[in-house]
């Protein structure tokens, strides 16, 4: 393959030995390697929610060799569905109002569907269990970033480690631009939800500061321009050690939607980033 190829050129290491993606159909991940396990297929993708995030999707999808089939915004909101059926996959980036019968819309197409639209998951029992039932394709992840999702198991065995160590009070913090409409964070809530399951004295967590002993608390900025900026702190009398991922713009978060939508291309059930990146 050539420099012109749409297939990402970035250099990775594996045992030591330099590799080149550009010289690979295959992407492979396994334990010990940096590779991203995806076999390419072009593909024609729907994006449900074509603003800021949307275009850079569109813009790393053709990257990679796709083709944008369908793009939905306030415009066209209700789309003819056989475009719909068109498509070999859809990605979702709406809002939490229309996550739900964007989903839907994809499940009465039989078209898998790659949701990146947080806020919505106190109806995701119900979108899961139709999706099982009917043999469908859903994939969800409160973030899509590789380094998230890296950053998700670093915090579950920093609460392991922390467990024993009471004398430490922890906290989440969060800070987005001024036009994220959900607060906590759904990629907030993912890191409470691994610091509960794993620190016994944690139970709940709570979008404030004051709060109970068995309660986390979650804080949420938002300022102009801040793509994703997320810290886990243990603070004890004695010092503080902090964990965080800081989005430096929207490619990280695009990126892993393509690759979810490679992934989910030709499987049906329910699936996350973890399946993604086996993690």
């Amino acid at each position: 393959m050539n420099k012109n190829n749409s297939m990402i050129g970035t250099l990775l290491f594996c045992n030591n030995k330099k590799f080149n993606p550009n010289n690979f159909q295959i992407l492979f991940l396994v334990k010990k390697c940096t590779f991203v396990g995806l076999l390419k297929t072009i593909m024609k993708i729907a994006i449900l929610g074509y603003g800021k995030m949307g275009k850079v999707i569109e813009e790393i999808a053709v990257q990679r060799g796709h083709s944008i089939a369908l793009k939905v915004n306030r415009t066209n909101l209700y789309f003819d569905l056989k475009l719909l059926k068109e498509c070999d996959v859809a990605i979702e980036f709406s809002s939490p109002k229309s996550a739900i019968e964007n989903i839907n819309k994809c499940f009465n197409a039989n078209v898998p569907v790659v949701v990146g639209t947080t806020g919505w998951y106190a109806e995701f029992d119900a979108v899961q269990k139709r999706c099982i039932a009917e043999n469908k394709s859903l994939l969800c992840a409160t973030n899509f970033s590789v380094g998230v999702n890296i950053f998700y198991e670093i915090n579950k065995k920093l609460a392991t480690l922390m467990n024993p160590n009471c004398q430490y009070k922890v906290e989440v913090e969060e800070i987005h631009h001024t036009q994220k409409l959900d607060a906590p964070s759904g990629t907030a809530i993912s890191l409470a939800e691994g610091i509960i399951d794993n620190l016994d004295r944690k139970v709940s967590w709570k979008n404030e500061m004051n709060v109970s002993e068995n309660e986390l608390a979650i804080e949420s900025i938002r300022a102009e321009g801040v793509p994703g900026t997320h810290i886990v702190k243990y603070e004890s009398d004695i010092d503080l050690i902090e964990i965080k991922h800081e989005a430096k713009n929207r490619n990280g978060f695009a990126f892993g939607a393509v690759l979810a939508a490679e992934y989910i291309n030709d499987k049906n059930g329910v699936f996350t980033m973890k399946d993604v990146l086996s993690l």
